[in-house]
């Protein structure tokens, strides 16, 4: 499937992770599994505190000071820089063509209501993918682990899966745990084909990092929600945030602007040419 398009952080609250029974018996099988911990020397981690660019909405060369750089999956890296190979992982590309290519290959692996209809993310109108059972999650990481795989073979450095938290949207049908235990998924196939694979967004799994394998985060708006400080104890400065309010970015400078690595963007994700683009980092 071609065309992948990205995607931006809209309003959304912190929540606080509320493990039912099933949760809690999920996380005490995960931990007396093996875990699945950060790649550590096997994969090329990310510079601490470097200069990045967001470059989603179109790929063009970046800055000069840009040391890291996060691309869509279906663009090239940047030679000479950190690249980030974007994945929409937990939910399906917005629009007729994508709909049609996931009824059409894999309708099974659509997340359907009690009435069989698909559960969409109404904000960007993406269908969210199933990933509420272990055969379910599976499958489905055969199908985004071959991105993933694409991403390695393009010549990225890391991925970054997007849409860790589909379940705030599921309407109850997914749990974190859920979201947890796919990640894991991800964050193995990544792992297998040499790349580090970051947290996007999502305070409320920063506890289960270690057992996911995640190595670094990505994060949309850190400073907006309150969440930096979360970020940086958890990942040692290994942090990629990107603001797209200039009041925010501006205190996340004064506060964060030698410990993580921050960008302000416009929320277009726009090129350099367009009336609205926006670079800054600090």
């Amino acid at each position: 499937m071609t065309g992948i398009k990205w995607r931006t952080r809209t309003n959304r609250s912190t929540r606080t992770l509320r493990a039912g029974v099933g949760g809690a018996l999920l996380l005490t099988l995960l931990a007396a599994c093996s875990a699945a911990e950060p790649a550590g020397d096997t994969v090329r981690q990310p510079p601490v505190d470097a200069a990045f660019d967001y470059q989603l909405g179109g790929a063009y060369p970046p800055p000069a000071k840009v040391r890291a750089v996060s691309r869509d999956r279906t663009a090239d890296p940047v030679p000479g820089r950190y690249n980030i190979c974007y994945v929409n992982a937990f939910q399906a590309q917005p629009g007729a063509k994508a709909a049609r290519w996931w009824q059409r290959e894999h309708p099974d692996l659509v997340l359907r209501d009690k009435d069989g209809e698909t559960v969409v993310d109404e904000d960007w109108k993406e269908p969210l993918l199933d990933i509420s059972t272990a055969d379910k999650r599976a499958a489905l990481a055969e199908v985004v682990g071959r991105w993933i795989d694409g991403c390695g073979t393009a010549g990225f450095d890391a991925v970054e899966p997007d849409n860790l938290d589909s379940y705030e949207r599921s309407e109850g049908l997914l749990t974190a745990d859920d979201a947890a235990a796919f990640a894991r998924l991800l964050a193995e196939r990544a792992h297998r084909g040499g790349l580090a694979i970051a947290q996007k967004n999502t305070t409320d799994l920063i506890g289960e990092r270690r057992r996911i394998g995640f190595d670094f985060a990505v994060t949309e708006e850190c400073a907006q929600y309150k969440e930096c400080g979360a970020y940086e104890k958890a990942y040692n400065g290994k942090v990629f945030d990107i603001e797209y309010e200039t009041k925010a970015f501006d205190a996340a400078c004064r506060t964060w602007g030698k410990k993580l690595s921050l960008t302000l963007r416009d929320r277009d994700v726009s090129t350099p040419g367009e009336d609205s683009y926006v670079y800054r980092h600090c």
